[in-house]
């Protein structure tokens, strides 16, 4: 079976039914962490074994300041436009959109809960729920993964929040500076660690964000454009990974940016590009989606039937 660990300042934590147990092992990286399988396997069998048989030793999630699973420094690749949906919304053939990829800065790592702040001078502030794969292994030339040996790759998987600035990633063509503000990229609170024969669990996931009580995002893994196998097998032919680095998956649609459709995309591309940035913001002040000081997300990722939960992330915008 799967297990779930968190993680603090001091310790990494199994959870239990019962709460979060106290592992016996160092407060290492995650790479670091994730090599020592026997050791962690063994750790976590005996906190299980106490929340069993002592579970007033177990401390409740809440009561705790639960940072990243992921460490940085770590490398954050994630896919850009890969659930059906989210292609359709931006004007796209999902038959035909081709895999692209962008990088997100790892200081803009942060806790599953707690607070993000609005940059100076972002308007158009954005959420994107994320299946976030960590690698167990080193990649350095092509492979060819198939979902058979995707468990060979793959070792755990996480919630992720690609928030995003869309007033500089789309107008300023800044993609990177977007998407790379610190604390731009919550992620936990749970690492789930799969056995060989769940990787299939990957592909019956469901994705859910709300932004004050109100379903925002709602969708599928089996929607994905491209599965994680077909993705890293392409991530490998011109980047390197290493353990502990971090594959956010694609997020579906629902998020506060809306493109119009192609026929007027393609009215608008007449227009000057600074008369059409100028239609573009426009439009975006009237979506009162976007994220404003005070608002408050909550992404679940799990199987309906339970098989998989990677608990709940909880974020506020300052």
């Amino acid at each position: 079976m799967s297990f779930n660990l968190a993680r603090t300042a001091e310790a990494w934590w199994a959870v239990t039914p019962v709460g979060l147990v106290r592992l016996g092992l160092p407060a290492a990286t995650t790479a670091a962490l994730l090599a020592g399988r026997a050791a962690l396997a063994a750790a976590v069998e005996a906190a299980q074994a106490t929340a069993a048989a002592a579970p007033r030793d177990a401390v409740p999630a809440e009561s705790l300041d639960l940072l990243s699973p992921v460490t940085a420094p770590a490398r954050v690749v994630a896919q850009a436009v890969n659930y059906r949906s989210h292609a359709i919304d931006s004007g796209f053939d999902p038959d035909t959109v081709p895999p692209a990829f962008f990088r997100k800065a790892s200081h803009s790592i942060t806790g599953p809960a707690g607070d993000i702040t609005r940059p100076d001078g972002v308007g158009f502030l954005d959420y994107e729920i994320e299946l976030a794969l960590v690698f167990r292994r080193p990649i350095r030339s092509p492979i060819t993964v198939t979902p058979e040996t995707l468990k060979d790759y793959v070792y755990a998987a996480t919630i992720a929040n690609d928030i995003s600035a869309r007033d500089v990633q789309l107008p300023e063509t800044q993609f990177f500076k977007g998407k790379s503000y610190r604390g731009f990229c919550p992620i936990g609170p749970r690492l789930t660690i799969f056995e060989p024969n769940e990787f299939a669990l990957l592909d019956r996931l469901d994705l859910r964000l709300s932004v004050n009580g109100v379903l925002r995002q709602d969708d599928r893994t089996a929607n994905l454009v491209f599965k994680p196998a077909e993705t890293i097998s392409e991530l490998s032919t011109f980047a390197d990974i290493a353990p502990g680095d971090v594959l956010l998956t694609g997020t579906p649609s629902g998020c506060a940016l809306r493109v119009p459709p192609p026929p007027v995309r393609r009215l608008l591309g007449l227009l000057p590009e600074r008369r059409f940035w100028a239609l573009f913001l426009s439009s975006q002040r009237r979506r009162p989606e976007y994220l404003k000081p005070g608002d408050i997300m909550k992404a679940t990722i799990r199987c309906a039937d339970g098989g998989i939960d990677l608990g709940e992330q909880v974020t506020r915008i300052l």
